[in-house]
């Protein structure tokens, strides 16, 4: 009696072992009925059959987050036949995943149809949502026979790739449920196209509805930059095919983030707001009236932020039809004299009519056109870095859009004479210009053949002229700004390359309002793009702003020749007339505040980023007051001061009101307090005497705004004069 006892609760112990080690794993000798589940070993994601909404009877078999977001379904096996009962079951079988009706494969609804026979066969569900099958020893190093990841249905995870594989025969495309409640397949097709220099196309049944444009670097031409410091993006392009996706920077950290595609044919970035339990929109792409595919026709360039939408690259007319496009105004005579006009801020053209080569540089490029009749475009594949790679356009040029920012450069061939045309109407240099222009109507026609020639000497004298003017009172004001410093250390430090206003007007698109970054009491920020590619901050002087040459110049003085991680880099100036700008490297995260205030955004700043950039807040304050040659007191430390790189390390940013001491020096009294409320030591407010410690009050208080995540919440109380001795910090 006690052996059989013993006997039972062994058999008892080894079902119940050999039931937890199987939950996240089906084998050849197991069936999964309706109503029975698979969970990933973490419990991140499980599997089994439901009903869309819970009130249909129709029956699918899908997977679905587990811990959070309970009915959020990511992946669906037979979403173009339903299961009308609760018969259906899954098993597994040598040649893969099976779902019928009944425990035998008579009635086959769907399959995961393997190449191949595997021994030893197992599906499992990992904790990526990714469901897998093959053998069980190849499953445990990664080899997979198949897996859903190469089969999505309208949600993007991270780790999936979705593009195309010619060798295999894999197409990893979105395609949405036809309507909320209804996972049958839609009309939209959300694709990575294979044709030309790959690029994300949607579809709606056989129309093309719009595209990302090519992959050119960091980002697609037409679409938004998703890359940052909480995941990364990549697009992988081998000898068979291509692919994009997206992998979380800290996955045990990181927020749940999906990308999906709805039933209307909009593509969304969703993350998992923990403290609502709702999904919330982490990144969204506005459409513009430009988005839609083809508006402007055949060499057509569409500009939303313009009246007249639908323009005319110059060197073309608008054709009768605006809709239709623009026409050359000269054709190509192949091998009499074509060149390249050189146009800036564009959506690259779409790609599937083109060719490329990703070692070729940008001279070479152009040789390869040129040599070519047919080809009539040509730019980088890759814009990072001053460029590289090579692509090249046939034919027509269709979808182009104007942006302000963010474009590629494109060079258009023109033939000689419509070239020459170019010059004598316009002015504009070719082969390459260095700005882009777009005409609306035909240029006017020149009035005279001799007066012309006249007026091109006269115009190339004067302007030979006023250069040299320019030049000459640039250099006197840089020399007068030098002279001004009456301490030598000062003169040392204003060593800085200086720019014509020209080079920082062209870069920036002559102020446009599009590549505006920012704007406070100094003036405003701007976002600029030089010639070598490199990109850059602007702070243009305002004319009417309380900040003069004296605080350009303190800056200047402060920052021109401090190296270190945690200090914005001062790159040069810009000293001309009565403008006076101040050229810094670009941080494309912005300031603090922009993340740290805001409901959304802060999540992406767990623990570890925010302790992070406060100890980088830290490190480079401490170089400020002890181990640069110069002690420096910032006097304006706060969270808008803090700007982020693309990694989101910090760095210190704003030195208009800083001030430097002597090495004997440790505090100062001024009369005038300057600097930003709530951030203000009391003996600096009250009393004018500042120190390091002055700062390091400022540090404190900034350190409770990152680790709160609200604006000042403890703010300066000083009372009436005669109660400064008990000034004090009061919550808001």
């Amino acid at each position: 009696m006690e052996g059989t006892a013993i006997v039972f609760i062994s058999s008892c112990l080894f079902s119940i072992l050999l039931f937890s080690s199987a939950t996240d794993t089906i084998t050849a000798n197991q069936t999964l009925r309706d109503g029975d589940t698979i969970v990933s070993a973490r419990g991140e994601f499980e599997m089994g059959f439901f009903s869309p909404g819970g009130s249909s009877q129709n029956r699918y078999f899908g997977i679905w987050y587990k811990k959070i977001s309970t009915g959020t379904v990511i992946w669906v096996a037979n979403r173009g036949t339903s299961i009308p009962t609760t018969s259906g079951t899954l098993r597994v079988t040598s040649k893969g995943i099976v779902l019928s009706t009944d425990q035998t494969t008579d009635n086959i609804i769907w399959s995961s149809n393997s190449s191949s026979s595997v021994t030893n066969p197992v599906a499992q569900l990992l904790d990526t949502g990714n469901l897998v099958f093959g053998h069980a020893n190849a499953i445990k190093k990664q080899n997979f026979m198949w897996q859903s990841f190469d089969h999505p249905v309208d949600t993007l995870l991270p780790g999936m790739k979705f593009g195309f594989d010619l060798a295999t025969g894999i197409d990893s495309y979105l395609t949405p449920w036809v309507i909320d409640g209804n996972p049958f397949p839609g009309n939209y097709i959300f694709r990575l196209d294979s044709n030309g220099f790959p690029q994300m196309i949607l579809w709606k049944n056989t129309n093309v509805q719009y595209r990302t444009g090519p992959w050119v670097g960091s980002r697609f031409s037409g679409f938004p930059n998703l890359s940052n410091g909480f995941f990364t993006t990549r697009f992988v392009i081998t000898q068979t095919g291509a692919y994009y996706m997206f992998d979380l920077v800290n996955s045990s950290e990181s927020a749940v983030l999906r990308m999906t595609f709805t039933p209307r044919g909009d593509f969304r970035c969703l993350i998992w707001n923990k403290q609502r339990h709702i999904w919330s929109d982490y990144l969204s792409y506005r459409m513009s009236d430009c988005s839609s595919y083809g508006t402007c026709g055949i060499n057509g360039v569409c500009n939303a932020f313009n009246s007249s939408k639908c323009e005319c690259m110059e060197g073309f007319d608008l054709l009768k039809d605006v809709g239709s496009g623009c026409s050359r105004t000269v054709q190509l005579k192949c091998g009499k004299g074509d060149g390249f006009k050189k146009y800036k801020g564009l959506k690259l053209p779409d790609t599937r009519w083109s060719w490329y080569n990703m070692s070729l540089s940008l001279v070479e490029c152009e040789a390869k056109c040129l040599k070519d009749c047919n080809c009539t475009a040509y730019s980088n594949t890759d814009m990072r870095n001053g460029g590289s790679g090579c692509l090249l356009w046939f034919g027509d040029l269709y979808d182009m859009q104007g942006y302000s920012e963010d474009g590629q450069d494109l060079y258009v061939r023109l033939a000689k004479s419509g070239l020459r045309k170019l010059f004598f109407t316009t002015g504009l240099a070719v082969a390459p210009a260095e700005n882009t222009h777009f005409r609306r109507r035909n240029s006017k026609k020149p009035v005279s053949i001799v007066l012309i020639p006249v007026l091109v000497v006269l115009a190339g004298v004067l302007g030979f002229f006023f250069l040299y003017i320019l030049r000459k009172r640039r250099l006197n004001r840089a020399a007068n700004l030098k002279s001004d410093a009456t301490d030598e250390r000062e003169r040392d430090s204003l060593d800085l390359p200086l720019f014509d206003f020209v080079q920082i007007a062209n870069a920036t698109d002559n102020f446009s309002s599009n590549n505006k970054l920012g704007e406070g009491g100094f003036g405003t920020v701007y976002k600029g793009l030089m010639e070598d590619g490199k990109e850059i901050a602007v702070k243009r002087l305002s004319k009417t702003s309380g900040q003069g040459t004296k605080e350009f110049k303190n800056e200047v003085v402060c920052i021109a020749k401090h190296q270190h991680r945690n200090l914005v880099k001062l790159v040069g100036c810009c000293i001309e007339q009565e403008e006076m700008m101040l050229i810094y490297e670009y941080l494309p995260n912005k300031s603090l505040d922009f993340f740290i205030f805001d409901a959304t955004r802060s999540k992406l700043l767990d623990w570890a980023t925010r302790f992070n950039i406060i100890n980088g807040i830290a490190r480079g304050l401490l170089y400020l007051h002890r181990d640069s040659r110069l002690r420096i007191i910032h006097r304006d430390l706060k969270v808008s001061n803090i700007l982020l790189d693309k990694d989101l390390n910090p760095k210190i940013s704003d030195f208009g009101l800083a001030r430097i001491f002597g090495g004997d020096e440790t505090q100062a009294n001024t009369r005038r307090v300057v600097g930003t409320y709530g951030y203000m030591s009391p003996e600096y407010q009250l009393d004018g005497l500042f120190s390091v410690k002055s700062d390091v009050f400022s540090f404190g208080v900034l350190v409770l705004e990152i680790v709160s995540g609200k604006k000042k919440p403890w703010i300066l109380s000083s009372g009436s004069p005669s109660q400064s001795s008990r000034t004090c910090l009061e919550p808001v």
